[in-house]
């Protein structure tokens, strides 16, 4: 962790934007390009970057908190606000693409789509790219699921815990961000749900299957084994909602 020197921030121009929010996003993000801010690094405290920034204390929360939804800044309770590092994909915020769901009304059958091609991507990229403790999670995460069957909330855990995994597998951290923000809002839908699943056996089976393709090496098999079986969960989902429509209306409501 490094505290940085208040000579690296220049006061943003009231002339050129009307220093908004969006003007504290491009000038991080500017000293991110050119190094002046490194991963690890802690931004001066919030009174004080905001008089070197030469904004308001508001428009100065808004640009980190823009920064922060999309994996470039962490707040920390007591200690600050530091440039995001991590060896892994960055922690995408599923708020923005919640609000364009609802005012663009997407479909749970277009979301599925997303998610399906995303991980399929990401299954045939892992049976060339898994490694061995990554294989090993996904067997134990499977091990979970079967011990789980009678206990759906808790299968959904294995389950999502599984699909992380495959597409950390992929080395992609593109896609894996892309498809843990996707995921992350079925995922919101699904544990409201999950007490009326009825094939969690099946798709215990079907999460091996795709296993056994990655771990052995097979990236056409993965993608069709990931295939399948989220074809399946969407068909097992649909019918649920048909199955009870009382409960459909209440959450719609």
């Amino acid at each position: 962790m490094t505290d940085l020197s208040s000579d690296i921030f220049k006061t943003i121009d009231p002339e050129r934007h009307g220093t908004t929010s969006q003007e504290v996003i491009s000038q991080l993000r500017e000293m991110i390009h050119r190094g002046d801010l490194r991963p690890g690094d802690r931004l001066p405290p919030e009174r004080d970057l905001a008089k070197m920034l030469g904004v308001s204390r508001p428009t100065l929360r808004a640009g980190i908190r823009s920064l922060a939804a999309v994996g470039v800044l962490q707040s920390r309770q007591g200690a600050g606000t530091f440039v995001v590092k991590s060896e892994g994909p960055p922690s995408l915020d599923s708020s923005p693409l919640r609000l364009m769901a609802s005012l663009h009304g997407f479909t749970p059958a277009e979301m599925f789509e997303a998610r399906r091609s995303l991980e399929m991507a990401v299954a045939g990229l892992a049976a060339k790219r898994a490694t061995g403790e990554q294989l090993a999670t996904m067997s134990e995460e499977i091990a979970g699921m079967y011990a789980s069957l009678d206990d759906p909330e808790q299968f959904l855990v294995h389950d999502m815990r599984f699909h992380q995994t495959v597409a950390a597998a992929s080395g992609n951290r593109i896609l894996t961000s892309l498809m843990n923000m996707v995921a992350t809002i079925l995922f919101d839908v699904r544990r409201k749900k999950v007490k009326r699943a009825r094939d969690l056996k099946e798709s215990a089976e079907m999460h091996r299957q795709i296993y056994r393709a990655i771990r052995e090496q097979n990236s056409e098999a993965a993608s069709n084994a990931m295939r399948d079986h989220l074809v399946r969960a969407q068909k097992a989902q649909e019918s649920e909602e048909v199955e009870d429509p009382l409960v459909v209306a209440s959450e719609a409501s």
